[in-house]
């Protein structure tokens, strides 16, 4: 797809990623939603809506290529979901158990939600930063990619189950395959797969092999775009408006809208809580 429809001249967009810089670390404390609520309209926007941040950048007969409002909760409704992910004595967030095959997995009878993607996406930085208001819980990180072998299956309190996926591609364990295809298929309480695309290099042949099972398996997932503290505006919403005409041509699973992030600048962070709380029954909103 061409940026046709972008504002920005190309030689500004040589000038946006130290600025983006500095905004990206004046923005990296702020992990609650309160905090986010007492910054200025555009750098409220910017942490919470990502995607209608990069939208301004487009011509207004462009702007109907972004599913902006699909999911459209209002700042209450993203306030209430930060208490289902919010460690407190009667809400306990911890990890309970890594497993290499689905037989050896809890058998817990609340929602599940799984999170997949190319080693070195951004998977485990990613799931830390979604429980950063639980501190205790200790979610491996690693520089190195396929870091992670198992399923590792994270408690969330009375509220849901979230599976950390082996990372597919680079170093992936052997029984990759036989692992996730068996989970994906077979387990019963799966509500959404959360599939992960760095948006710095969009969709690999890796990530459209994982899209493939998605769609195979008749699936319901979501597109994550991580990283998007690494990249230009200009260059993120190229890759953004490719990816959703990817979404919107080629796939009949995946949910229209895509979820920018940033697990340094929390980015989309807020928002993505509000829609993984909302689609495992803990919060009604009127976004879908």
């Amino acid at each position: 797809m061409t940026a046709l429809g972008l504002r920005l001249p190309t030689g500004k967009l040589l000038e946006l990623p130290a600025a983006l810089g500095r905004v990206n670390r004046a923005c990296s404390t702020f992990q609650t939603f309160a905090e986010v609520l007492r910054l200025p309209t555009r750098q409220m926007t910017k942490l919470a809506f990502p995607l209608q941040e990069l939208q301004r950048q487009l011509t207004p007969d462009s702007r109907l290529d972004l599913h902006v409002k699909t999911f459209d909760p209002s700042l209450e409704d993203i306030s209430k979901a930060e208490s289902v992910f919010t460690a407190t004595g009667r809400n306990c967030i911890e990890y309970l158990s890594s497993a290499v095959r689905l037989d050896h997995a809890p058998d817990l009878p609340h929602p599940e939600v799984c999170f997949i993607g190319r080693s070195n996406v951004g998977k485990s930085s990613l799931i830390k930063a979604l429980f950063s208001l639980a501190p205790e819980v200790e979610v491996r990180v690693s520089k190195k990619p396929g870091h992670t072998k198992k399923m590792n299956f994270f408690k969330v309190g009375k509220y849901f189950t979230l599976v950390d996926m082996p990372g597919y591609g680079y170093r992936a364990p052997e029984d990759f395959v036989d692992m996730v295809e068996t989970y994906l298929k077979e387990r019963r309480n799966l509500m959404r797969t959360f599939l992960l695309v760095d948006s710095v290099v969009g969709i690999q042949k890796t990530d459209s092999i994982a899209i493939g099972m998605c769609e195979e398996f008749a699936l319901p997932y979501v597109m994550v775009l991580t990283k998007i503290d690494k990249s230009s505006r200009g260059h993120l919403l190229k890759q953004v408006l490719q990816i959703q005409k990817f979404v919107d041509t080629e796939t009949q699973g995946c949910f229209p809208q895509l979820f920018p992030v940033s697990s340094v600048t929390y980015s989309g962070i807020h928002l993505l809580r509000c829609f993984i709380a909302n689609i495992t029954g803990n919060l009604k909103t009127n976004g879908l």
